[in-house]
């Protein structure tokens, strides 16, 4: 059995979840694999971000929807605030 590779982002690395949706499907991981390092760092940062488990369910839904039409960023995304600091007015402070 060969092992997957899963590439990851700059600052973030896939987790667990997408990880799973990325080994079931070997359409997406070739699209995923395919993403500049900076757009999948984008894609996991847009995923993992959210504090409702509600939200983050729904994005983890809509990621492959998404690859595989092409689109190689989250779309209305203003970026990864980890990795843009100018991006992070764009998201409240942790209390």
């Amino acid at each position: 059995m060969t092992k997957l590779t899963i590439s990851s982002g700059v600052n973030h690395r896939v987790p667990k979840d997408l990880r799973n949706v990325l080994e079931k499907d070997s359409d997406l991981l070739e699209l995923w694999n395919g993403l500049t390092p900076l757009a999948r760092n984008e894609w996991i940062c847009w995923l993992t971000i959210y504090k409702k488990d509600e939200t983050r369910a729904k994005h983890l839904k809509r990621l492959p929807t998404d690859v595989k039409k092409g689109h190689k960023r989250p779309c209305c995304w203003p970026g990864c605030p980890h990795r843009r600091p100018n991006a992070a007015k764009w998201f409240s402070k942790k209390k």
